[in-house]
Parts: C-alpha cells; structure tokens; sequence
C-alpha cells in the first residue's frame, strides 16, 4: 500500500516525520539543480519544499493530491527565488562598489555628492529615511517594505515622495546637484 501511495504521489513518509518520500526527494532535488541552484544549495531548497509541505498541513490545509507535482512546482519556485536574489545581491554589490570607487577625475565631485546626501538623509524624519534606505540602498521593492513595516503600500509610497522631494530640495539648495 505505501509503494502504491508513493508511486501515485500521495507521499508515503518514513516514519511519519518526513513529508517526501526518496523518490519526491530527487525529483526536487533534479528540479532545484536544472534551475540552477548550485549543488551547496540543494540540501537547504529540499529543506524548504519539506517545510512548506509541513506549514500547508499544519495550517489545516488538505494536502496535494499529488505531493511529487506540489513538490516539483515549489522546487522550480525555488529557483527562481534564488536567480532572483542572486540578481538583487549582484546589483547591490555593483551599487556599492561604485559608491566605494569614484570615478576618475570627478572624485571630489563624488565626494562632495556624497557627503551631501548623507547631510541630507540626517535630516529627514526617522520613517522617510527608512523607506529611503530601504527602498534605494537595499534595493527592496515597496510591498516588501510595506510588509516589513507592517504598514500599506501607499504609506510607504507617500513616505518615499516625500522623502525624495525633501532630499532633491536640499541637494538644490546646497547647489550640490
């Protein structure tokens, strides 16, 4: 009967503690590593395909009909996920190495820009200048600050109008930009 269950996808567990069977194992394992999740990162997305599987019973929800299908699609968006946050780790670090290396000849420019808009964030209320910061140096799209924060979107957005205007004027004065 187990055999027959795991064949159809039904997830046979070992034991009763393990969602995935063997067979559903390799199957997210295959689709995490087709993905391109490199090999270090298989055992903690298979990990991750198991804890969702567990938070959906836990949370009351009937389980798939067929896990080894659940399992695979989760995997996939897995990998996805993590192309994605490797884009966001790789622009980030581009944004800091530019800020680290000024170009030449416009190095006290660079500087005096700098220094200006760092003035400029000192000066803004506590909550503009966390959108600000997040928003534009942790590269973090506006819902996930808004879930982050616990507040709407559109506070957020507000927020960050606010914060760009206040910051641009303050660029003007000093005649910085």
């Amino acid at each position: 009967m187990l055999r027959r269950r795991a064949r159809r996808g039904q997830g046979a567990d070992r034991g009763g503690d393990d969602p995935l069977d063997a067979a559903q194992e390799r199957r997210v394992r295959a689709v995490l590593a087709l993905g391109g999740v490199p090999q270090a990162d298989l055992p903690d997305g298979v990990q991750q395909v198991r804890l969702r599987l567990l938070e959906r019973a836990a949370s009351g929800r009937q389980a798939p009909r067929d896990v080894s299908a659940w399992a695979a699609v989760v995997a996939s968006n897995l990998a996805m996920d993590w192309h994605r946050a490797k884009r966001r780790q790789e622009r980030v670090g581009e944004r800091l190495a530019a800020l680290r290396q000024p170009e030449p000849g416009s190095g006290e420019d660079s500087r005096l820009l700098s220094l200006a808009v760092a003035q400029g964030l000192d000066e803004l209320p506590a909550a503009q200048r966390q959108v600000l910061v997040l928003r534009f140096y942790a590269d973090l799209p506006v819902r996930s600050i808004a879930e982050q924060l616990g507040v709407p979107e559109g506070t957020v957005k507000s927020r960050l109008h606010t914060a760009v205007r206040a910051l641009r004027d303050r660029l003007h004065e000093d005649e910085v930009v």
